[in-house]
């Protein structure tokens, strides 16, 4: 399995970050390497949506970084996880393997089946083998969506920690059963778990398939912008490093059996994040194609997906209560944070479009 580590440590918490190559979970890894003292085991199977290039170039070599090790893993090899448990002895564990592409669960459900549900038991099971030789004030933190909900109606209060479950596709669906698993391997047997669950991210690093990044690559190109039947689909977006931030909050003063949402207090349509970004690469000067008088005139509409929930929103009260946390980038800020990254760091996502599955899908965002 290859633990590449260096022999120091940090003085802060010995954290396990599960998917730590994956748009969220190599913005965490940034954020606790840069801004704790925190000790880090990134496992990561390394999939098409897992990139080590995410994690910056203090860790492409794992052996440069005194509080940082990688490990290439399956989660659901439950034998080889717990060796790793035995041997970094983690304060923390932090769950962010999943597949998350709702286009690709619709295509294709097993995947996502496998490494959501199967690969969370396997996890779960490794951790409640290795249990007994836990550090004090072990806490296994399971990271989901908002999407588990379902959606809701224009005027219905935003998702809060109460809600009821009501998942529409089969990555939700998968989601959702990660997220029973964790709870009652909680109560049944004792492991200290937590859960949150996270509104739509957005920022650099984001794999092409996904709304945005997919938006500005397309525009880039002067390509179609597909937006999905009429474009009125709401969803409430946050930065990854507002994300991030809100996670090691979480780690580091949560409690087991909590449940906390996480959001970014913005609720956009898809077809208002789609006009942002034209009216953003039209603000940064962009050079549009010959044929396009304008990024917007690029907007096409699609027959919409089957089971397109209407609208996500997060109520953030609780964290904001609990923790002390809000976001600290606003949708226009964050997107132009996000957009200047893609325009200026091409070689990271253009070697990612060679199976051309990526630009005639539009992902959840």
């Amino acid at each position: 399995m290859g633990v590449h580590q260096s022999e120091q440590t940090g003085p802060g918490l010995r954290i396990v970050v599960t998917g730590g190559a994956g748009f969220i979970g190599s913005a965490l890894v940034r954020h606790l390497l840069a801004n704790t003292a925190h000790t880090v085991l990134n496992i990561d199977k390394l999939t098409y949506a897992g990139n080590i290039d995410a994690l910056g170039d203090a860790v492409r070599d794992a052996s440069a970084h005194p509080r940082y090790r990688f490990a290439q893993l399956d989660i659901g090899d439950g034998r080889q996880v717990e060796g790793l448990l035995h041997e970094f002895a983690p304060h923390r564990l932090i769950n962010l393997a999943a597949e998350t592409h709702v286009d690709r669960s619709i295509d294709g459900p097993a995947d996502f089946i496998q490494t959501n549900v199967v690969g969370t038991l396997g996890l779960l099971e490794a951790v409640r083998a290795w249990l007994p030789e836990a550090p004090d004030g072990f806490l296994f933190h399971h990271v989901s969506t908002d999407e588990v909900y379902g959606d809701l109606t224009p005027d219905a209060p935003a998702f809060t920690e109460r809600s009821p479950y009501a998942p529409s596709s089969p990555y939700s669906a998968s989601k959702a059963a990660s997220d029973h698993l964790v709870r009652a391997w909680h109560r049944t047997y004792g492991v200290p778990a937590l859960v949150t669950n996270t509104s739509n991210n957005y920022g650099p690093y984001h794999h092409p398939e996904k709304l945005i990044p997919h938006m500005i690559i397309c525009a880039m190109r002067g390509q179609p912008l597909p937006v999905y039947g009429d474009g009125a689909q709401v969803r409430d977006w946050l930065f990854v490093e507002d994300h991030a931030r809100a996670l090691t909050r979480v780690l580091e003063a949560g409690r087991p059996g909590m449940t906390i949402n996480i959001g970014g207090d913005t609720q956009v349509t898809n077809l208002t994040v789609v006009q942002s970004i034209c009216s953003a690469l039209e603000a940064a000067g962009v050079q549009r194609p010959s044929h396009v008088g304008h990024f917007a005139d690029l907007i096409t509409h699609v027959p919409d997906r089957p089971g397109h929930d209407r609208r996500y929103a997060i109520d953030n009260s609780g964290i904001q209560a609990e923790f002390g946390w809000q976001p600290a980038e606003t949708f226009e800020t964050g997107l132009q944070k996000t957009v200047e990254w893609y325009l200026n760091n091409e070689s990271w996502w253009s070697g990612l479009l060679g199976s051309g599955y990526q630009l005639k899908r539009i992902g959840r965002g």
